[in-house]
């Protein structure tokens, strides 16, 4: 009987720990010039190209852990650099961590660029985790005109 209980946990608790990361539509960067030393934070959508100095990035998926888990934000990028008079190269295409930004960074003797977060569109109205709807608003009874 021990053992079936323990079995019990152990499966539980392997259940909670694979919870799956949560989608977002937007990833928040930060972006160092380093001839300026100006830090930039900037909004990317998914799919559509945004812009730092002369870099596009191009995020392909944003995902951030459930608020239960250790917070962790993993972007998939697509970093071009776009010269004048010259082809677009791509300089970065992968996953990139908030958490470990060295993990897996972009390479650039100008330019450094780190995840931040993974949220939902500015002035969306998301809910805050653990909040619930409201219940319908009750209609007065009384005589229907007719």
């Amino acid at each position: 009987m021990r053992l079936a209980a323990g079995l019990a946990v152990a499966m539980l608790a392997a259940r909670v720990a694979a919870a799956e990361p949560i989608s977002e539509p937007v990833a928040l960067l930060q972006g160092l010039d380093k001839t300026t030393a100006r830090i930039s934070r900037f909004e990317v959508r998914v799919g559509t190209p945004g812009s730092f100095g002369d870099l596009t990035i191009v995020l392909r998926d944003c995902q951030r852990s459930p608020p239960e888990e250790t917070p962790e934000n993993a972007a998939f990028l697509e970093i071009y650099e776009l010269r004048p008079g010259e082809e677009k190269v791509r300089l970065f295409s992968g996953w990139m961590f908030s958490s470990s930004p060295a993990l897996s960074a972009l390479e650039h003797a100008v330019y450094d660029l780190n995840v931040l977060e993974c949220r939902a569109a500015s002035g969306s109205a998301a809910p805050p985790p653990g909040a619930s709807t409201p219940p319908p608003t009750a209609t007065p009874r009384g005589k229907v005109a007719r």
